[in-house]
Formats: structure tokens, C-alpha cells, sequence
């Protein structure tokens, strides 16, 4: 019971399900487990999951490195920031310093997205990019993505290879796609960052569902239980010693498969007319002005909304299968079928 864990990130979407699922994942014992927050309502929604609250600013060196340093931390999912730089290195500067003083191994995990291994981010697309790939790290560094926010990305989740082989820390760079389902945690449900979320914005706006890509693209997808399930099997590893896979070789992409945006569209179209929030169910390819208008309907520059509803992704998951015995529940046509429940609690929670 060596192990003291941090989950990063548990009033949100994918955190929380985590939070809340661990107790029956029948772990392999650990001392302590800590989730950070932010207010007294998160303290309390923690708490019910058995980790205790630690209130510090997850942006601040001299915060991360007391907390991480004097509770001996030895894990940490990070959950919260897939493009922000420097909070990474500071977990991972301040692990190293914990394993300097415990001698014990220690982990970093770095939650990014699937958007970073995809057109959007100048990674190749003509063939399937295998998580597993022994040239993962070398196509990432290579990749020039022209907007800055996926230039950020890459440049961090590179970063967070580098640093912790620099440290000895043992780094993981876990990869999510589009994630369906409802979570079991106390935050958010369904998140506001989600692709569905803003199609079903969009199109709630502008009183119909659009397309930004011209071609038939396909992207990986993941139900939220078997994304936990890979972050929980990850865990599983590391608490008994067995060495799973890091650093260069440490990328966990999350999919059960790839659909077309299209096949997605039209799904979460039907759900929209059925509802009456849209009269007509036709997907057309958008207009320059389309685009503007999703735009301001998303509170986004109309350059990212293309990344935001389309794109293609070739990221292919197999390490989680091989080397973690992952085995996801959904198929990846799962989420045409779910569309219409995914519509449904969207716009029950949908932020005018």
C-alpha cells in the first residue's frame, strides 16, 4: 500500500465518472486517495467517493509542489487541461522530488484529446496511427499544427513525455475521443466541451444541423464507461508494480472505433426533429456564413469551428487491449443508437 493517488479534475465529466467508479473496480489496495477542488460543494461531492478534498491553485508551482511533496503523492491523473503547458511540469518536477525523498516509483498521467492526433493538428490521416506505434512521440514532435491552441497541445502533451523521462517520473499520455454517455459523477453529466453539445447548440441556433467537411471523415469514439474502465485498468497496473508501458511508449488511446461525422449528424438530426427543435432533418454542407453564424452561436471563432464538429482522426486503440486487458463494453456504432438519449440530456442541460 505504497501509493498515495490524485485525481485532478473530479467535479467534471470524465473525473467524476472516474471519482465514482473506482469504488467497485475492485483496486488493488493504496494508502490515500486525494481529488482536488475548488469549492466546499466539490469537498462534499468528493468525499462521498472516499477521496479526500485538497484545496490548492492547480496553476500555482509552489502549491502543486507542497501539496504533492508533503502528502508523499506518488500518482497523479491529471484531468483538467489538455493544452496548458506548465501545471504538467509542475506535477511532474514535484513528483520527482517526492520520489527523491520515498525512493518509491512515481506517475504521471496527462489527460489530452484526440483532436491533437488528427488533421486539425497536421498528423497524418492517410493510414491508421496505432497508439501503439514505437514512432508515436517522433510523429508528434514533428507535427506543425497552424492553430494555436492545437500548436499548444502538441508542444504539451511532447512536453509531458520529455520532462518526465528527465525526472524519472514515469509518464502516460491518455487519449479521449468523442466520449458519449451520461457520467456517474457529481459534476457535470453531460460537458459543455463535447462535440455532440455543440452540434446540438448549433443547430438549436440555427434551426438546423450542418456539416464542415466536405469529404466522409471519421473519428474515434468511446462510451464514458469503457474510457473510465481504460483509466481504472491503467491504474490497476500501476498499483500492483507491473510496468505498464510510459514515456515514449506511453500513449492509451480510449475507442471501441471509428465512425463518419456524417452517420453522427444525421442521428443527433433525427433526435432534433423529433423534439421539434429543428423542423427539417437534412444535413447540408455549411456556407462560409454558416460557419460564422455556429461561430457566434458557440462563443467561438468561426476558425475553430470546424474543429470543433469535424475533422478526421486515425488514432487507433490498442495498447489498453494488449497490454491492459481492456475490453470495451459499446461498440463504436453504440453512439448512433444512444444519439437520441445524448440529444435529450443536452438540451436539458443546454446554457443559453
Amino acid at each position: 500500500m505504497s501509493h498515495n493517488v490524485l485525481i485532478t479534475g473530479g467535479s467534471g465529466y470524465l473525473g467524476g465518472d472516474l471519482l465514482a467508479r473506482m469504488g467497485a473496480a475492485n483496486l488493488p489496495p493504496y494508502r490515500k486517495l486525494y481529488a482536488s477542488v475548488r469549492t466546499a460543494e466539490q469537498a462534499d461531492g468528493v468525499r462521498q467517493y472516499g477521496a479526500e478534498p485538497l484545496f490548492f491553485n492547480l496553476k500555482d508551482e509552489s502549491e502543486i509542489r507542497t501539496t504533492v511533496i508533503d502528502r508523499e503523492i506518488t500518482v497523479v491523473f491529471y484531468l483538467i487541461d489538455a493544452v496548458q503547458y506548465e501545471p504538467p511540469l509542475f506535477f511532474i518536477q514535484a513528483l520527482s522530488e517526492v520520489k527523491k525523498a520515498t525512493g518509491r516509483t512515481v506517475h504521471f498521467l496527462h489527460t489530452t484529446g484526440a483532436k491533437l492526433f488528427s488533421s486539425h493538428a497536421d498528423a497524418p490521416t492517410d493510414r491508421p496511427l496505432l497508439d501503439t506505434d514505437p514512432q508515436l512521440y517522433e510523429i508528434q514532435k514533428s507535427q506543425n499544427p497552424k492553430l494555436n491552441v492545437a500548436r499548444e497541445g502538441v508542444r504539451t502533451n511532447c512536453a509531458v513525455v520529455e520532462q518526465a523521462e528527465k525526472y524519472g517520473v514515469r509518464g502516460y499520455v491518455f487519449v479521449p475521443c468523442i466520449v458519449y454517455g451520461k457520467s456517474k459523477g457529481f459534476g457535470e453529466p453531460v460537458s459543455t466541451l463535447r462535440q455532440i453539445y455543440m452540434i446540438v447548440r448549433a443547430a438549436k441556433t440555427l434551426g438546423r444541423v450542418y456539416r464542415v467537411d466536405s469529404a466522409r471523415p471519421e473519428w474515434p469514439v468511446c462510451h464514458i464507461a469503457d474510457n473510465t474502465a481504460a483509466y481504472i485498468e491503467l491504474l490497476r497496473k500501476i498499483l500492483t508494480d507491473e510496468n505498464p508501458s510510459h514515456g515514449k511508449n506511453g500513449y492509451y488511446l480510449a475507442s471501441s472505433g471509428s465512425i463518419a461525422w456524417d452517420d453522427l449528424y444525421d442521428a443527433i438530426a433525427a433526435a432534433l426533429v423529433k423534439r421539434g427543435v429543428i423542423a427539417d432533418g437534412s444535413v447540408t454542407l455549411a456556407s462560409e456564413k454558416n460557419v460564422e453564424d455556429m461561430g457566434t452561436a458557440l462563443g467561438v471563432p468561426k476558425e475553430m469551428v470546424p474543429v470543433q464538429l469535424g475533422g478526421k482522426c486515425t488514432l487507433s486503440a490498442r495498447r489498453a487491449r494488449e497490454e491492459l486487458g481492456w475490453k470495451p463494453a459499446y461498440p463504436a456504432e453504440h453512439i448512433l443508437e444512444a444519439a437520441d438519449g445524448e440529444v435529450e440530456w443536452v438540451l436539458e442541460h443546454l446554457r443559453d
